[in-house]
C-alpha cells in the first residue's frame, strides 16, 4: 500500500490544478514590488482578512518574526503562552534576532493563560523592566480552536493596558472551518481581535511554501524592512503565490474533509487497548500510549508504511494526500501491534529509528 504520511500536514504535495496555476503565474521582481502574483496575493489575504496589507512570507517562523519585531523595539517583552510555537519552537528568534524578551505564562491543557496571569504580567513603566507590549496567542491550539469569548477576553485586556496582540495563526482556516457556516465569516471574526495574524498557506491548505503576515499598512512597512533583514526578500516568488492564491480559492471548504478524517481516526484508535485519544477536533489527533510503549508503536507503523511523530505524545495530522483508506490502514496497523503482543512487537523493532 501507498505510504501514510501522518507527520504533519506540512508534507503535501501540490495538486496537479495547483501546479498548473504556478507554471502559469505572471511573475516580476518582489524586491523592488512589482511580481504582479505576489500583489495579488497579498491583496486577496488582506481582503479576507480585513486588514490594510498583508506581506508574503517563506514561512510561518519567519511571519510571526517579522510581526514580533514590527511590533516590538529593543527592549520590549511580549506575553505568550509556555508551550506556545512562537516561544518554544521558533529557535528563540524574537530574542536572538530581535532582542524582545518573552514573558512566557502557564498554560492549561486547552493552550489558554489565565487572564489574571496575564494582568499580572504586564510590567509598570519602569526603567528597571522590559516595557511589555504585545500579546502573542495562538489558533489553532494543538488540533483545538480557541474558545472565541476567550480570545475576545484576552485581546480586550492587552487593550485595556495598552498593548498590541498578535495571533499565530498557522492553522487559523481549520479553526474557521470547525465552527461550522461560513468558515470566511469565522475567519474575520476571530482575526477582526488583533491588530496582526500569521497565516500559513503551507500546511492544511497544501501549498509547498508560504505564509502572510497581515495587519495595518504601517506595520507591513516595518515587517516588510524586517523580512528583507533576515534574508525574506525574494525575487520571482510569483511562482509560490500563486500556490498560495490557488490554496485560498480550492482548498479551505475540504478543510473539514480533514477533520473527518481526524475524527474516523480518533475512533479507531479510541477502541483499542493500550491507546488513550486526547485531541480530535480538527485535523490532529494525539494518542498517549500505555506502558512507554510509544516509540516502539512508532517503529512498528513505519515498517508497515504509517508515519507518525512522537514529539508530545503520538501526533497523527489528516491532510488532502491522505484518505479513507489510508485511515482505515493506520488504524487496522496500530490494532496489530497490540493484537500481535506488545513486547514481542517491541523486541522486533529494537533499534530501529523512531520519527
Amino acid at each position: 500500500m501507498t505510504a501514510v504520511d501522518l507527520r504533519s500536514d506540512t508534507v503535501t504535495q501540490p495538486t496537479v490544478a495547483m501546479r498548473e496555476a504556478m507554471m502559469a503565474a505572471p511573475l516580476g521582481d518582489d524586491v523592488f514590488g512589482d511580481d504582479p502574483s505576489v500583489n495579488a496575493l497579498q491583496a486577496h489575504i488582506a481582503a479576507i482578512t480585513g486588514k490594510e496589507a498583508a506581506l508574503f512570507m517563506a514561512s510561518g517562523t519567519q511571519s510571526n518574526l517579522c510581526g514580533m519585531m514590527a511590533h516590538c523595539d529593543r527592549g520590549d517583552e511580549y506575553i505568550v503562552g509556555q508551550n506556545a510555537h512562537t516561544y518554544r519552537y521558533e529557535g528563540g528568534g524574537a530574542a536572538v534576532l530581535g532582542s524582545i524578551q518573552p514573558q512566557p505564562l502557564a498554560q492549561d491543557a486547552a493552550g489558554l493563560m489565565r487572564l489574571e496571569d496575564i494582568a499580572a504580567a504586564i510590567k509598570p513603566d519602569d526603567p528597571h523592566f522590559a516595557r511589555t507590549r504585545l500579546l502573542c496567542l495562538e489558533n489553532t491550539w494543538n488540533g483545538q480552536p480557541m474558545p472565541q469569548a476567550y480570545l475576545q477576553q484576552a485581546t480586550d485586556l492587552a487593550r485595556q493596558h495598552g498593548l498590541a496582540t498578535h495571533l499565530d495563526g498557522a492553522r487559523v482556516f481549520n479553526a474557521a472551518v470547525a465552527r461550522g457556516g461560513d468558515a470566511f465569516q469565522n475567519l474575520r471574526d476571530i482575526v477582526d481581535l488583533f491588530d496582526s495574524v500569521s497565516i500559513c498557506f503551507s500546511k492544511g491548505l497544501g501549498a509547498p511554501v508560504g505564509s502572510a503576515l497581515c495587519g495595518s499598512r504601517e506595520l507591513i512597512d516595518r515587517a516588510r524592512r524586517w523580512r528583507k533583514m533576515v534574508g525574506g526578500g525574494l525575487r520571482q516568488s510569483g511562482l509560490l503565490a500563486a500556490a498560495a492564491h490557488h490554496a485560498l480559492d480550492h482548498h479551505v471548504a475540504r478543510l473539514a474533509d480533514d477533520h473527518a478524517l481526524a475524527q474516523r481516526l480518533a475512533q479507531g484508535l479510541s477502541n483499542i487497548k493500550g491507546l488513550s485519544v486526547r485531541s480530535a477536533q480538527t485535523n490532529i489527533v494525539f494518542v498517549d500510549v500505555a506502558d512507554g510503549l510509544g516509540p516502539d508503536l512508532l517503529s512498528h507503523l513505519e515498517r508497515l508504511g504509517v508515519r507518525a511523530t512522537g514529539l508530545i505524545g503520538l501526533r497523527f495530522v489528516t491532510h488532502l494526500d491522505v484518505d479513507a483508506a489510508g485511515i482505515d490502514h493506520a488504524i487496522a496497523c496500530t490494532q496489530a501491534f497490540f493484537s500481535e503482543g506488545a513486547s514481542q512487537t517491541a523486541s522486533r523493532s529494537a533499534g530501529t529509528a523512531v520519527y
